[in-house]
């Protein structure tokens, strides 16, 4: 088994690679691009490997391999990337050693010694990515009136508040529920399914509010909500289903009024959170009804259906872009499961990521979320043995932090695609790249390509009508900034 990257060495020796950010607009002014590469078997890893300079463009044979970017056709808004804040999460990072907890919080928040995440997901009480169950009242408490966070002030609140600054001082939080507590379900069970009994709706919707104002009264921001993760998922662990109209009627005659009532109308709201196979049938369920739709800032959705059937199904992405234009599409979830520690560098998993995350964004998404952002070297904790990966583990019994392939790959996007940065036009003349590409508020433009082949790839990069010439190596990722 190969030696997992896994010394403060690596993320060392990132630290000090002059890397492209909005605090840094040269790349912009001195009309050149830097090439930045993650390429399996070398030692490669968001490196900046060329500076490349643009000349005027020329008409390419169809021998030739292209990718076309035109700066001037915009589309969606880029409302950031991130990961989640577990309560597995927090609680492997409350064992690693100061010095350890910096790098990693380096690795993830900060824009130039790391990726520069901006978004942030946690759990309203627990989900399988926790030591065991619980909720933040006592059981049976229909009044609510025993409503605590204190579970969450011993390990998860500290590490998103120093998520928050090390991300300088302001990151976008957001909350989704897997169940509500057991007595308020038909089968007096938090895990395993069941459904919401109705005579607990307003209760339930009252929940949302006193988790919303009790992390901020501990100074965490939270900017919006999912009404629930996996609606439509009776799992081993914790979960709760809606039907597309249960989930309609919950939010219209409950959760938007109540949250209205309690001041916190300006909070967002997003429905489904669920996978892209359903997408279609719950987002016209819920947006043709005017009531619903009116608090509904946006459409969540997870991965976990895209490799069990081939391709995933980003056509149904594409298709709710296409019909509710003006509403958000956030991928809410994603991780590799089935952990296994000897696949801790598949490169694989990473492509995964880029595959993903690439035509989401040229779907319409605005924004991506990965799921736990550590996990320790057994792919937990989890109460219920789902153990999964994630972009960095911690071994636990060393101390030591891995960093696997999917944490490049998503930093070739989050690190280069800042907030606000718009979608624009970008398409290879072959299927071997993929692309996509955005502005950023600076007038950077952050280009990114990737070789799922086995060969490297000579291309024609075209900026508008000037070109320059590409070399990205195999199964390799990379990003171009301008």
């Amino acid at each position: 088994m190969k030696k997992p990257l896994c010394t403060t060495a690596l993320i060392s020796m990132m630290a000090a690679i002059p890397f492209a950010s909005a605090a840094e607009p040269a790349t912009a002014a001195s009309k050149s691009i830097s090439v930045y590469t993650t390429a399996k078997d070398s030692a490669q890893r968001l490196t900046l490997t060329d500076t490349l300079s643009l000349k005027p463009g020329q008409q390419p044979p169809e021998t030739d391999i292209a990718v076309f970017v035109n700066p001037e056709k915009r589309f969606q808004t880029f409302f950031g990337m991130g990961g989640a804040i577990t309560d597995a999460s927090a609680e492997v990072f409350s064992t690693l050693k100061p010095a350890k907890k910096s790098e990693f919080l380096k690795a993830y928040y900060d824009q130039k010694a790391g990726i520069g995440y901006s978004l942030l997901r946690t759990t309203i009480h627990s989900s399988d990515f926790s030591s065991g169950s619980y909720t933040y009242i006592k059981e049976g408490d229909k009044e609510l009136t025993s409503f605590s966070i204190a579970h969450d002030k011993k390990h998860r609140l500290p590490m998103i508040k120093q998520a928050i600054a090390a991300a300088g001082g302001k990151i976008t939080t957001y909350a989704s529920p897997w169940s509500a507590p057991a007595f308020m379900k038909a089968t007096n069970n938090m895990l395993q399914g069941g459904k919401l009994l109705p005579e607990y709706n307003h209760a339930w919707a009252t929940y949302f509010t006193k988790f919303i104002k009790a992390y901020e009264k501990e100074g965490v921001p939270i900017w919006g909500i999912t009404v629930q993760n996996e609606p439509m998922a009776k799992q081993t662990w914790e979960s709760m289903i809606f039907s597309a109209e249960e989930e309609r009627d919950f939010l219209k005659n409950h959760l938007g009024p109540v949250m209205a009532k309690e001041g916190l109308g300006d909070k967002k709201i997003v429905v489904w959170d669920h996978n892209r196979d359903l997408i279609n049938h719950r987002v016209n369920t819920i947006l043709g009804d005017p009531e619903a739709a009116k608090y509904v800032w946006g459409v969540g959705f997870h991965w976990y259906e895209t490799w069990t059937g081939g391709e995933p199904l980003n056509r149904n992405v594409a298709e709710v872009h296409q019909a509710y234009p003006n509403v958000n599409l956030l991928l809410t979830e994603a991780t590799v499961e089935k952990f296994n520690a000897e696949r801790y560098q598949h490169w694989p998993n990473g492509e995964r990521y880029g595959h993903a995350i690439i035509n989401d964004f040229n779907s319409g998404a605005v924004g991506w979320t990965d799921w736990n952002i550590l996990l320790d070297q057994n792919g937990g904790p989890n109460h219920v043995g789902n153990f999964c990966f994630s972009p960095i583990h911690a071994d636990t019994k060393t101390g030591e932090l891995i960093y696997t392939p999917s944490y490049y790959y998503l930093g070739h996007f989050s690190k280069f695609i800042r907030p606000a940065a718009e979608r624009v036009s970008a398409a290879a003349s072959r299927s071997t790249l993929l692309v996509t590409s955005f502005i950023n508020s600076d007038n950077s433009l952050a280009t990114v390509v990737m070789n799922q082949t086995d060969k490297p790839i000579a291309y024609r990069l075209f900026i508008g009508n000037q070109e320059t010439s590409v070399n990205i190596p195999a199964r390799a990722i990379q990003t171009l900034v301008y």
